[in-house]
């Protein structure tokens, strides 16, 4: 080999590590970003604005003026816990005769229609035939004819005010929809996957808190939300994420949508890690789908603040970052054993420990032992590694609409 070749292969090589640094920074940087900047960035802005405008305190509202509400829930094969949930439902506060309750049970094979029709308070609506949520829910919109309707789910308990600390919000005419916030009951012991889901729940609250503060949620959990009834728009039937992309709809005319952890839904933590993995798939799944059917949301020209925390809470999420994981180890491992700094040695001893922690995490809950410091490392890796499962699925076709039940936990709430 000439010295030209020789130079040239060591010009070539420099370059292709020059290029491995700019995409190990860029993808850290979005990483980082994601999970930690945008809440930075989001507390920042908060703050500012609460120092040049206050912080806004919701009006209080004479119960009597508060607007008719209706409480739907879809119901399937859940006779083990549906007459604790109507009990629950039944003694939420709202005026008198403003409040009318739709559990729709289509598709079930249980004693739940027989249990639900107890209670003549109750609309039943039931049909054999299992179409899925999303069809439950458009069955019961064609019922509705209060000014709102709030959703929640048959496993979850909302505590006794929940409607009215949702309600009080509308009488802001640029509020289209309210969410409340979800809690995740891990019981007395937690486990890997109730300590992770936990955690990640409490930091999305958060971020939702401040989100809606700054200027609107992006996105609700459909454990509980409401909507103002007008602007109901039936998603297609094979939506995944029902909940998300009828409170985006809403978002995407101008609306805002809010969140009131005030108002709130428990429910207890998924069994086990497979079977939170379970669920977190169809929900990534759900989120590609819901990105390409909104697309009209990534046109910063429109709404750019909606822009802004829809890409930056969501998008980034269900997309790039979850690659960006693997990739990013990968680079700075080659950098750190080319002798690229002793910063990159740090970063890569930092992504091995935590990734180590994971793995601790993955053998300790195969044999039921409990270390909560690798609860949320391994939860982590859980969560981005069911993103990159729901993408392969959705882009396969093989996601349906129709719900395949997560077990939970059965200690009592």
């Amino acid at each position: 080999m000439g010295a030209n070749e020789t130079d040239n292969c060591i010009h070539s090589r420099w370059f292709c590590y020059g290029l491995m640094e700019y995409f190990f920074w860029i993808g850290l940087f979005l990483i980082v970003y994601t999970y930690i900047g945008y809440g930075v960035v989001l507390y920042a802005l908060v703050a500012v604005k609460r120092r040049l405008s206050g912080k806004r305190h919701v009006p209080y509202t004479e119960p009597s003026s508060l607007p008719s509400c209706s409480v739907v829930v879809a119901v399937y094969n859940e006779a083990a816990i549906i007459e604790a949930k109507i009990a629950n439902t039944l003694a939420l506060a709202y005026p008198q005769g403003k409040l009318h309750y739709f559990f729709v049970t289509d598709g079930s094979t249980d004693e739940c229609p027989l249990l639900i029709a107890k209670y003549p308070q109750v609309n039943l609506l039931h049909t054999d035939e299992r179409k899925g949520k999303i069809a439950a829910i458009h069955r019961a919109m064609e019922q509705v004819t209060t000014d709102i309707v709030v959703f929640t789910d048959a496993n979850t308990l909302l505590n006794a005010d929940a409607l009215m600390e949702i309600a009080k919000h509308y009488a802001d005419g640029k509020i289209g929809a309210v969410a409340g916030e979800k809690r995740v009951y891990s019981g007395k012991e937690a486990d890997a996957s109730a300590a992770g889901e936990g955690f990640y729940w409490k930091y999305e609250s958060t971020l939702k808190k401040w989100d809606s503060e700054w200027y609107s949620v992006v996105g609700s959990a459909g454990e509980l939300f409401s909507i103002r009834t007008k602007l109901y728009e039936a998603v297609p039937p094979d939506t995944i994420l029902d909940d998300f992309m009828i409170s985006m709809r809403i978002a995407e005319k101008g609306y805002r949508v809010v969140y009131d952890p005030k108002a709130y839904a428990t429910e207890m933590a998924s069994e086990n890690v497979k079977e939170e993995l379970k669920r977190k798939v169809r929900i990534a799944a759900g989120g590609i789908q819901s990105i390409v059917r909104l697309k009209g949301l990534l046109n910063p020209f429109t709404n750019p603040v909606l822009t802004f925390q829809y890409i930056s809470h969501r998008v980034l999420r269900w997309t790039i970052t979850p690659v960006l994981l693997p990739l990013v180890f990968v680079s700075n491992g080659m950098l750190y054993l080319k002798g690229a700094g002793d910063l990159y040695t740090v970063l890569f001893y930092g992504q091995l420990f935590f990734y180590t922690l994971a793995c601790i995490g993955f053998l300790l809950e195969r044999k039921a032992l409990k270390i909560k410091a690798t609860f949320v490392p391994y939860y982590f890796c859980v969560m981005n590694y069911a993103v990159l499962a729901g993408i392969v699925r959705y882009l396969n076709g093989r996601q349906s609409a129709v719900w395949e039940r997560a077990h939970r936990k059965h200690e009592t709430l």
